[in-house]
C-alpha cells in the first residue's frame, strides 16, 4: 500500500498545467503520482530506492533568495520564472544557448534548428545582456557560464564570446560540445583555449558504437576520440565527459566510461552522467523501460566497478554547503552555495592510484563527521559576533580534523590537503588533488512526468535567454524553450539566405571528419 511522503505541485505531461502531486513510497521505491482533471492519472519513479532517498533528504537546505529578483511572484511556480522572488537558489551555473544550429542530428536532442525549422542565434549584443543579467545577481554574482546549443562550435565567433564572458567577470567559462569541430579543427580548438575557455563538457555516451548509433544516429565515437586527441595536443587538461544515460542503450557501460576517464586522467577531470529526460508524450511502458533514476545509477556504478566505488560513496550535491557556509562565516563574504534540491544530483571524487585502482575520497575521510565538524565551526563563528580569532579557528581545525580521517591513499595525504586549504588558502594543493582525481557525478534533470516544483524552486542551473529573463534549467526545457525560441527565432531558410552559409546539416560534413 503506497505511503504518503510529501505533497507537492507538478505539471500535467499533456496540457502542462500545474496540478497537485504526491510523493509516495511503495515497495521500497519512491513514486510521484498526480491526476489531471482533463487527462487522467500519471505515475512515475521519482527515486528507485527509498533508503537512498532518505539518506539524501538529510542534506535538505534552503539557499539564499536573490536580493534583486527579476520578476515578481504572481501566478506561482513555475509560471513566474524570470527569476522570481520565490526562487531559493541564485544562479550557480548559467547556461546560454548561443545557437540552436548543430552539425549532427541527434534523436534525443533538446534543440535542433533543422527539426524545428527556425534558427535562434543571439547577437553578441544580446549575449552580453544575457550574461550581465546573472553577473548582476545579488548578493552573489554568477561566476560560471556554459555556452551550449545546438552546437556552440558552429559559431565562428565563439572565441570572441568566450573572451567577452571573461571580460564581464566570469571566473569559469565552459563549452558543451559534441566534439565534431574540435576533432576537425585543431586551430579552432587552440583559439577557444587562448580566449579563456576553462572547461569542456564533451558529449560521450560510451566506449563502443552501440549507444552512439542509438542516441546520435551514427557512430560518433571516432569523433570523440579525435577530439580528445586534439585537446591533448593543445595541452588542455580540463574535460568533463557527459554521457546521456538510457536504460537498455548504455546503462551497461557506466563502469567502462569511468575506467576510460581514469585511463585518460591527464586530460579528463570528471564524468557527469545525465539520465535521459523525456520530451513530448511518452506512454507508461516506454517510460518504465527507459527511465533511470539516481539510485539506479549509483547501484550500476557499484556493480560495474566491482565494488571499487560503493553506493555509500555518493553524496548529494547539497552536502558541500557545509564547507561553503564555514568559508562564508570565516571570511565574512558571500560564497557560492550549491543549495539545489537534495534529490537533483549526487557526486563523489575518485583518486586514481598508480596501479589504476580507484579510491573514492569518501573512503579516506568520514564525510558525515567532516560535515558535522564544519557545521559546528560555522555555528561558533556565527554565534560569537566575530570575536573568535583566526588562530582559535585554526586550533579547532588542528584538533578536530584528524578525527574525521579514515586512511591515506598512495598519492594523497588528505589531512595535509585540507590543512593547507584551511590554514594557507593553498589552492595549489587543491589543484594537485584535482589532477589526480575524477569527479563522478549524476544530475537527473526533470521532465513533465517527474516534475516536482519543490525541486524547481531550488534549481541552481539556469538558462539566460533572449529578452533578459533567467529560467531554471528543467522549467526551460519542459515549459519555456519552444515558446521563447519561436518568439526570438527566424525561419531557417531565411537565416541560410541571409548568412549564405554552407548547409551544415549535410552528411558530407560528418563523412569528411570520419575519413
Amino acid at each position: 500500500m503506497p505511503e504518503l511522503i510529501d505533497k507537492t505541485k507538478s505539471i500535467c505531461p499533456v496540457c502542462l498545467n500545474v496540478i497537485d502531486a504526491d510523493i509516495v513510497e511503495n515497495d521500497g521505491k519512491v513514486l510521484i503520482t498526480k491526476t489531471c482533471s482533463n487527462h487522467g492519472n500519471f505515475e512515475d519513479i521519482y527515486w528507485s530506492d527509498y533508503e537512498m532517498f532518505n539518506k539524501a533528504k538529510r542534506f535538505h537546505i534552503d539557499g539564499s533568495k536573490l536580493q534583486n529578483p527579476h520578476t515578481e511572484s504572481r501566478e506561482g511556480c513555475p509560471n513566474d520564472c524570470g527569476l522570481c522572488s520565490g526562487h531559493l537558489t541564485p544562479t550557480v551555473l548559467c547556461n546560454i544557448d548561443v545557437t540552436n544550429r548543430c552539425n549532427i542530428k541527434c534523436p534525443i536532442c533538446f534543440a535542433n534548428a533543422e527539426a524545428t525549422g527556425y534558427v535562434l542565434e543571439p547577437s553578441m549584443e544580446e549575449l552580453i545582456i544575457m550574461m550581465k543579467s546573472v553577473r548582476e545577481e545579488k548578493p552573489m554574482p554568477c561566476l560560471a557560464v556554459q555556452f551550449a546549443g545546438g552546437e556552440p562550435t558552429v559559431r565562428d565567433d565563439l572565441p570572441q564570446i568566450i573572451q567577452k564572458a571573461k571580460e564581464l567577470g566570469f571566473i569559469i567559462v565552459l563549452v558543451a560540445t559534441n566534439g565534431v569541430r574540435i576533432a576537425k579543427d585543431l586551430d579552432f580548438c587552440k583559439e577557444l583555449i587562448k580566449n579563456g575557455m576553462d572547461i569542456v563538457y564533451l558529449q560521450f555516451d560510451g566506449i563502443n558504437e552501440k549507444p552512439y548509433i542509438a542516441a546520435r544516429g551514427f557512430n560518433t565515437l571516432p569523433i570523440k576520440l579525435q577530439a580528445l586527441n586534439n585537446f591533448r595536443k593543445a595541452d588542455f587538461p580540463n574535460i568533463v565527459l557527459v554521457p546521456t544515460l538510457v536504460k537498455g542503450i548504455n546503462d551497461d557501460q557506466a563502469g567502462d566510461i569511468i575506467y576510460f576517464g581514469a585511463k585518460n586522467i591527464d586530460i579528463v577531470r570528471g564524468i557527469n552522467f545525465q539520465p535521459i529526460s523525456f520530451s513530448g508524450r511518452v506512454n507508461k511502458e516506454e517510460l518504465e523501460k527507459m527511465r533511470i533514476t539516481i539510485p539506479d545509477f549509483i547501484k550500476i556504478v557499484e556493480e560495474q566497478t566491482n565494488g571499487e566505488i560503493l553506493a555509500k560513496d555518493f553524496y548529494p550535491v547539497t552536502s558541500v554547503s557545509s564547507f561553503s557556509n564555514f568559508v562564508e562565516a570565516w571570511r565574512k563574504t558571500p560564497q557560492v552555495k550549491f543549495s539545489c534540491h537534495e534529490h537533483c544530483g549526487v557526486a563523489t571524487y575518485v583518486i586514481i592510484e598508480d596501479s589504476g585502482e580507484l579510491t573514492p575520497i569518501t573512503q579516506l575521510i568520514n564525510f558525515d563527521d567532516f560535515f558535522g565538524f564544519m557545521d559546528d565551526l560555522t555555528k561558533k563563528l556565527e554565534n560569537n559576533g566575530g570575536k573568535i580569532t583566526k588562530a582559535k579557528v585554526i586550533a579547532e581545525i588542528a584538533k578536530g580534523l584528524p578525527r574525521t580521517i579514515e586512511r591515506r591513499s598512495e598519492h594523497l595525504d588528505i589531512k595535509k590537503l585540507i590543512w593547507d586549504i584551511f590554514r594557507k588558502g593553498n589552492l595549489q594543493a587543491l589543484t594537485k588533488f584535482s589532477y589526480r582525481s575524477l569527479l563522478i557525478g549524476c544530475m537527473h534533470f526533470q521532465d513533465a512526468y517527474n516534475f516536482d516544483v519543490e525541486r524547481l524552486k531550488r534549481c541552481a542551473i539556469h538558462y539566460a535567454v533572449p529578452g533578459g529573463k533567467v529560467i531554471p534549467f528543467c522549467t526551460y526545457n519542459s515549459l519555456y524553450r519552444e515558446k521563447i525560441e519561436k518568439q526570438y527565432a527566424i525561419p531557417l531558410d531565411i537565416w541560410e539566405k541571409n548568412n549564405r552559409k554552407i548547409n551544415i546539416f549535410k552528411k558530407d560534413t560528418i563523412t569528411v571528419i570520419n575519413s
